[in-house]
């Protein structure tokens, strides 16, 4: 067997480096703090873009594919261009400014995200599911003026237009209900070469809000640098898989073009980052899949050739039902990814069985890290169904720290922390939450865990009273705010209820005031005009005493929850 083949992970990842100029390393100051980064890196998101061509079939490649409608990436770079000519010369949009997308996946939002860079502004990601407040607060948050939304969050915004001087610009059924028309714009602009400004690599790519436990989301700001050493991470992990394998591929039987399957929204990092960024330059094709629907995904993953598939685990486990269903194996598929939360141990084998030709992996990243993290696949995953995996190399260092931030001993429960160029700038108008987090380049990350003798991470608990329901972050103190809105609740307090599909669902107790009388029916339909109908409680125990306290006068959350579930059983 050749020397250049049957290597370690940690070879070939240390193999490619060495060789291949594209992953080059080199240290560089970063706002005080020396980091690792990659050296020939592109210096921005665009200059990604537009660098990508000769992965991308020298343009002639079917980039992007959405029902019916499909995008050569020449296609997709000539609306993005005609969209950065929009920006500019219609709407005056310069560097630095921030400029909102609300809608669901579809195309024009993965053509907006990339002409707004273009022109050196700031994406603003809103969450397709917040209500008229949550998104009143968002958008004086990050101070958008410029929106370009669908239907349904047209609609939402609609009276938020006159009070807060937005201009609406409307794509696909918003369309005619906004003074704007995306259609419009971009079919008025003759214009398709590169909007060229001069952006530096430490410029603000992006904002993308992320639940907290202070209640509002916080807007965490990404930089160009963030997002491209991160894209730069999966790509070296890419290019090194073959030295891995026992031979040397065989060239009568080349291996499928990549291309993914987007699932999860645009508007989280999970889909933004490892799927449409790192798109690009690995010469992938994209399918976008408006509405989670297992079945269709089936058939898109058939009938496109998809080899990368990343979901919460309950889209794993709703695939493999239909695939069952549908009599499907789906060859093609080489990934298959899990992130949002971990995934049930029993499900990891039975993925393995139904797609064998498939590396079935997890993965931890967060929107403070653009989605860089910690995974594993294939026999790792297998043998450790509970574990997270391993630090993605080669720009990360992580330390497990103790409330007095003192380093603990290996294999001792610690808080996540590190240290890496692809972390967030700050959290955006919060310095005090940003200082919290970042100590001497360092994040701490509020989630708690191990490392074992192999390098092996696990995951065991959080810090931060977030719940995950089917991937989604869901900030306590946010439903909890919501739920003191209703004028009969005296004090609430929420918690994550276990779930077989979703992983865990909203749970709340709830006091009601003295001579107030509410059911649990009225509690929710309260609360679907104040929160995302998500984070509504499906779970709600109420009573007339007070909620159990602990030591310090708090509301005891996890006392409550054991009492609650144990009434439940």
């Amino acid at each position: 067997m050749s020397a250049l083949f049957g290597m370690t992970a940690d070879n070939a990842i240390a193999h490619v480096i060495a060789t291949n100029p594209a992953f080059a390393l080199t240290d560089t100051d970063i706002r005080g703090v020396s980091y690792r980064v990659f050296q020939n890196a592109p210096p921005h998101v665009s200059a990604m873009l537009y660098g990508s061509r000769e992965p991308q079939g020298n343009g002639s490649f079917e980039y992007l594919v959405y029902g019916d409608e499909r995008w050569t990436f020449d296609n997709f770079l000539n609306d993005v261009s005609r969209m950065a000519h929009v920006l500019r010369d219609t709407f005056g949009v310069v560097k630095g400014q921030p400029v909102a997308i609300a809608m669901r996946n579809c195309p024009e939002l993965m053509i907006m995200t990339m002409a707004i860079a273009s022109v050196g502004a700031v994406t603003v990601f809103v969450n397709a599911w917040w209500t008229t407040d949550e998104l009143d607060y968002a958008l004086k948050d990050s101070g958008a003026k410029l929106i370009f939304a669908d239907g349904d969050r047209a609609i939402r915004m609609a009276s938020l237009v006159d009070p807060l001087a937005l201009k609406l610009v409307g794509v696909r059924d918003a369309d005619g209900k906004t003074d704007q028309s995306y259609k419009s714009l971009i079919n008025s602009v003759g214009k398709n070469t590169q909007v060229n400004v001069d952006i530096d690599t430490d410029d603000d790519f992006a904002i993308m809000y992320s639940s907290g436990t202070t209640g509002h989301p916080k807007g965490v700001v990404q930089t160009h640098r963030g997002a491209i050493n991160a894209v730069f991470t999966w790509l070296l992990q890419g290019a090194s898989a073959p030295f891995t394998a026992d031979s040397e591929p065989d060239p009568d039987n080349p291996a499928p073009r990549p291309s993914v399957l987007i699932v999860t929204p645009l508007f989280h990092v999970t889909a933004t980052h490892p799927m449409f960024l790192l798109s690009i330059p690995a010469g992938a094709k994209v399918a976008l899949i408006y509405k989670w629907d297992a079945a269709e995904a089936v058939r898109i993953i058939r009938d496109e050739k998809i080899t990368r598939f990343l979901g919460v685990p309950t889209q794993s486990a709703d695939l493999m039902t239909a695939a069952r269903e549908m009599d499907e194996t789906l060859p093609t598929l080489d990934y298959m990814g899990s992130g949002g939360a971990k995934r049930p141990a029993a499900q990891v084998a039975e993925l393995a069985d139904l797609f064998p030709n498939a590396v079935v992996s997890t993965g931890w990243g967060m929107t403070e890290t653009n989605a860089v993290g910690i995974g594993m696949g294939g026999d790792d995953y297998e043998a450790r169904p509970g574990a997270a995996g391993k630090p993605h190399p080669p720009l990360q260092d992580v330390i497990f720290l103790d409330e007095d931030g003192t380093e603990v001993p290996q294999g001792s429960v610690g808080e996540i922390t590190v240290k890496s160029a692809c972390n967030m700038r700050c959290y955006l108008n919060k310095p005090d939450a940003t200082a919290e987090v970042f100590q001497n380049g360092w994040l701490r990350t509020g989630d708690l865990g191990y490392i074992d003798d192999d390098g092996f991470i696990t995951i065991v608990d959080r810090k931060k009273n977030i719940i995950i329901r089917g991937g989604e972050n869901i900030a306590c103190l946010d439903v909890e705010g919501a739920l003191h809105r209703h004028p009969s609740v005296a004090e609430a307090c929420v918690f994550s209820v276990p779930d077989d599909r979703l992983g865990e669902v909203v749970g709340a107790g709830v006091q009601l005031k003295a001579g107030h009388a509410v059911t649990v029916s009225d509690l929710q339909t309260f609360l679907m005009d104040h929160i995302a109908k998500f984070k509504v409680p499906q779970h709600i125990w109420l009573q007339s005493v007070p909620l159990p306290r602990g030591a310090t006068d708090k509301i005891d959350r996890r006392a409550l929850q054991a009492i609650c579930l144990k009434d439940n059983t």
